[in-house]
């Protein structure tokens, strides 16, 4: 599915050079649930930028989906992004005047679905993400963990081979950590790959594996034995409350 090799990025700021990833290599393979970790000014958010077509690396190869992107121009990075990518964000990224319905088309409109068919694919989304009741309702009338269900369902809209996920929890309290996490787990079950950015320890064992940065270096390339279980640990939260 991905496939990274000697892959650098470079910033000039003035007189300074900041080498921000100094020659990544590694593979993911279709099904995989993978965490990047790593401290602030690591590069994984400049990894999960190149990775999402966000940004163009300064050197090395990165093939997607058996295209090697690194090789296109960037007026190429919107179509493969809308068609292979699905971005999830700490701060959502929702249009503030758009209902949840119409958030979760946006991505299908721009890749010219017509109207019957994305309003149909995303009520069927919002429904999967338990959020039927409030398919009408606005982001500021929504909680955060609503606000990234919804977010999620957005990532979805147009079948993506991949979803990429920065920091998907940092705003978010354990339970609704949890509560997102489960979901990644069981879209991972389904058989969508999951990257996901994160700095929290607890998050990254939800994965099958780590990959750990420091200095723009790939530092460990871990497989988790047993991945934390978020739909069990949700269970012990609703125990724990009813005995409350």
């Amino acid at each position: 599915m991905i496939a990274v090799n000697d892959l650098r990025k470079t910033y000039d700021t003035g007189s300074i050079t900041v080498e921000a990833l100094r020659g990544l290599s590694f593979n993911i393979d279709k099904g995989e649930f993978v965490a990047i970790m790593g401290a602030s000014g690591s590069g994984k958010s400049t990894l999960m930028n190149l990775l999402g077509l966000l940004d163009v690396p300064s050197g090395g190869t990165y093939i997607l989906n058996q295209t090697e992107v690194s090789a296109l121009e960037e007026k190429d990075f919107a179509r493969i992004r809308n068609k292979e990518i699905g971005f999830v964000f700490q701060t959502f990224n929702l249009l503030p005047h758009l209902t949840a319905l119409h958030n979760v088309e946006l991505p299908m409109m721009y890749a010219g679905v017509k109207l019957s068919v994305r309003r149909e694919r995303a009520t069927l989304l919002l429904e999967r993400m338990g959020l039927t009741d409030r398919i009408h309702h606005y982001p500021n009338e929504l909680s955060g963990g609503q606000n990234q269900r919804v977010a999620i369902a957005r990532s979805l809209a147009n079948n993506p081979a991949i979803i990429l996920a920065d920091e998907p929890t940092g705003a978010l309290d354990s339970h609704t950590s949890l509560e997102v996490m489960d979901i990644f787990q069981q879209l991972n079950l389904d058989g969508t790959t999951i990257i996901v950015v994160t700095h929290e320890e607890n998050i990254a064992q939800h994965a099958g594996r780590i990959l750990r940065l420091s200095d723009g270096l790939l530092i460990m390339d871990d497989k988790v034995p047993e991945p934390l279980d978020a739909g069990q640990a949700l269970s012990s939260f609703r125990k724990e409350a009813v005995s409350i």
